[in-house]
């Protein structure tokens, strides 16, 4: 129904404008027309001067409404038939009237399609003009260089309020409107439109629309000086920057500021390399080789293996674990981050000012550091649910499940998350009995059905007792044994363990850095802006603790923007880029993916086509016995380009980073198609998903008479 009101919208426009230019009306609205006219205008005006003026009014606000040529003339006219007074009102409000009609039909026929064709690329956009949106409309309007009409469709395709865009186009176009009416009262001497509009008149409009910017510098400039006038501001810095917690957001800001040769401090309370390093990416990683190894040997006979068998020891396992982790700690050590220039510090970090971080050492001494900017990338940890009795009967977490060297024999994990997930099919594979508990009605709940079903299958082959739609009620110890009161459709049920691994998300680190204390404004997450700015323009946050994700290459992506936003503001800034955000979770198949999937383009009401190609037709994976699994890429209706790709297989992650390049720099399915891949390799999946893209998009035209042409060769 809606589309069918924007379709005769947009039909009753076309058929008026084409009868402008097919009836020649473009030449009533010329100056050699109104100069030839002026008399007879003005004895109309003075026998009719309430008709005239309603007349004229319409006229004026059809020829802005329909966006034809002509609005120029007419504020010339208004002045040469009423006077500058009553011209400039009628030519203001009339311009302002029609601009609004041409602004609310762009946006009720073209906006929603633009915005889910090119959302993604428009994000940015649509942020600053939520935010500032009157400010830049405002110079738009002011600077003569701007046709008006294109400023009107290309608003209509934005989420600026109609309101707004009213007021701040009456007000901005007012100036102007006088300039042509008052030419317009002495019209006998303009003989062309120049006369009117001087380079020096253009460009002093134009440097009063570059004002509200000004003004707007202005006052973010007075509001932060607002913000900070309780604390003295340092005439001197020790630093230039200094960033607090040494994981991979506080790593990477640190080494970009030293690579531009900023003296720059790195506080860390614990050991540099963070959660990934010592209790997340790394060691879980490791855990899952282990487990994988031995589930590949207890499939040894599909291969023609006979008497293959290995058993955990898993003391062994978890030292090697710590092997793993001890051979990559040297990438994030003080030795290496010194040797690049970062200043490394160990101690308690506290901001005492916008300028000033206080940092409480290993002696209980106190070092101040003064600094023009700060980071915070403090990370994120385990939440632990508010489930009676879960203290009493202990727990750990996936930070402390590092510490164990006897595997149990009855292990409870409670999430189904990425975590919740990786970690249960791993200690499942190495011996004990799993019970995976997920209080929604399927575990990875973001990704796609048909992905969960795939792993939910390899989990039931591997012993895990999944239970979903399980709700944690309390903990309790009966006659020794440990047991999980939860509810079930309604009823209670009781599950025994021998230990709990809780994995049912992580909440941002915001305590025992001053923030409250200094009015940093927070959420889930430290609160910033596009630019990763907090409540203090020279403090950032990156990482788990600004969100919105919480994977270590996003954090790492983030550091970038807010070490160089920084140490480089206000000369030179860059919002941050979320537009191709891959993840991955290294669960058997893997699950790897990067844009939207099914499930979000349906909430999102996304219009795709879904191409999926399975991995049992290919070569490679058969060879390797890995056929479980597919690609899955998700297109613009019609079209070759990619909105997202979902990946479940073997070295899924590894294969989705074509994807990810092809995302980033707007390559199609068309180009992976024409590129050659390796074979027989697991990444030939890519390209024989596009091809399947391209089976479907057959030119069946083209190639009907591409065999009567050969039809006809053959004679």
């Amino acid at each position: 129904m809606k589309s069918d009101k924007r379709w005769w919208i947009l039909s009753a426009l076309v058929l008026a404008v084409a009868a402008f230019f097919g009836l020649g009306l473009g030449r009533y609205l010329s100056l050699d027309f109104i100069k030839s006219q002026q008399g007879a205008l003005e004895t109309w005006r003075a026998a009719n001067p309430l008709m005239a003026a309603l007349t004229f009014f319409a006229v004026y606000v059809a020829v802005t409404g329909l966006s034809l040529p002509g609005a120029t003339i007419l504020t010339l006219a208004a002045g040469a038939i009423f006077g500058l007074a009553w011209g400039t009102l009628i030519a203001s409000f009339a311009a302002s009237i029609g601009a609004a009609l041409a602004f609310l039909v762009s946006r009720l026929v073209l906006r929603d399609w633009v915005q889910s064709k090119f959302g993604d690329r428009l994000a940015s956009i649509n942020e600053g003009v939520r935010k500032d949106g009157g400010f830049y409309l405002f110079t738009l309007r002011v600077v003569p260089a701007f046709p008006f009409f294109l400023i009107n469709l290309a608003m209509g395709l934005t989420h600026i309020g109609t309101l707004t865009f009213y007021w701040v186009s009456q007000l901005g176009m007012l100036l102007g409107t006088v300039v042509y009416v008052n030419a317009g009262t002495q019209l006998a001497r303009v003989d062309k439109l120049a006369d009117v509009a001087s380079a020096g008149l253009l460009i002093s409009l134009a440097l009063l629309g570059v004002v509200p910017l000004i003004a707007k510098k202005i006052v973010n400039g007075f509001r932060a000086r607002q913000l900070t006038r309780r604390w003295k501001k340092p005439a001197r810095f020790d630093r230039n920057l200094v960033v607090i917690g040494a994981g991979s957001a506080g790593l990477v800001s640190a080494y970009i500021a030293a690579a531009v040769k900023a003296r720059v401090t790195l506080i860390e309370r614990d050991r540099p390399g963070g959660d990934c390093l010592y209790t997340g990416c790394v060691p879980s990683k490791a855990l899952i080789r282990s487990a994988r190894l031995l589930s590949d040997i207890a499939r040894a006979h599909e291969f023609g293996l006979r008497g293959a068998r290995a058993e955990a020891d898993f003391a062994d396992v978890m030292a090697r674990v710590q092997r793993v982790v001890h051979e990559i700690e040297p990438h994030d050590s003080v030795e290496r981050y010194t040797r690049l220039g970062v200043d490394m510090l160990r101690g308690e970090a506290r901001i005492v000012s916008p300028w000033q971080v206080d940092v409480t050492l290993a002696n209980g001494g106190v070092q101040q550091l003064t600094t023009r900017a700060i980071v915070i990338a403090t990370g994120a940890a385990p939440v632990i649910p508010d489930i009676p009795g879960i203290e009493a009967t202990g727990y750990v977490t996936s930070e402390t499940v590092w510490a164990w060297r006897a595997l149990p024999q009855r292990l409870l994990v409670l999430g189904g998350g990425p975590i919740g997930a990786e970690l249960a099919q791993a200690f499942a594979r190495l011996g004990s009995k799993v019970t995976l508990l997920e209080m929604g009605p399927r575990i990875l709940p973001r990704e796609d059905e048909d992905v969960v079903v795939l792993v939910m299958q390899q989990f039931a082959s591997d012993g895990l007792d999944l239970r979903v739609d399980h709700r944690a009620l309390r903990f309790e110890t009966v006659d020794g044994e440990k047991q999980l009161v939860a509810e079930h459709q309604g009823r209670e049920v009781r599950i025994a363990f021998d230990a709990l691994l809780v994995a049912v998300g992580r909440a941002a680190r915001l305590q025992g850095f001053g923030l409250d204390e200094l009015g940093v404004e927070c959420g889930k997450t430290v609160t910033t802006n596009a630019f990763l700015q907090t409540t203090f323009p020279n403090i950032y946050a990156a990482g788990d603790v600004a969100g919105p994700y919480q994977f270590t290459h996003t954090a790492s992506h983030q550091a970038w923007y807010a070490a160089v936003n920084a140490l480089f503001d206000p000369f030179k800034t860059f919002r941050v880029d979320y537009r191709v955000i891959p993840s991955a979770t290294f669960v058997q198949p893997e699950v790897a993916r990067v844009g939207l999937n099914e499930q979000e383009a349906r909430e999102k009401k996304v219009p795709v086509e879904v191409t999926t190609y399975s991995l049992a037709d290919l070569d490679r994976a058969i060879a390797d016995g890995a056929t479980r699994g597919f690609v899955k890429v998700l297109t613009e209706l019609g079209k070759d380009r990619i909105l997202g790709v979902t990946i479940v297989g073997e070295h899924a992650a590894d294969l989705l980073a074509e994807y990810v390049l092809a995302m980033k720099h707007g390559i199609g399915l068309n180009k992976i198609l024409g590129t050659i891949h390796t074979y027989p390799t697991m990444a030939e999946a890519n390209k024989s998903a596009a091809g399947a893209w391209k089976l479907a998009h057959q030119p069946k035209r083209l190639l009907a008479f591409a065999e009567r042409f050969h039809a006809w060769r053959r004679g």
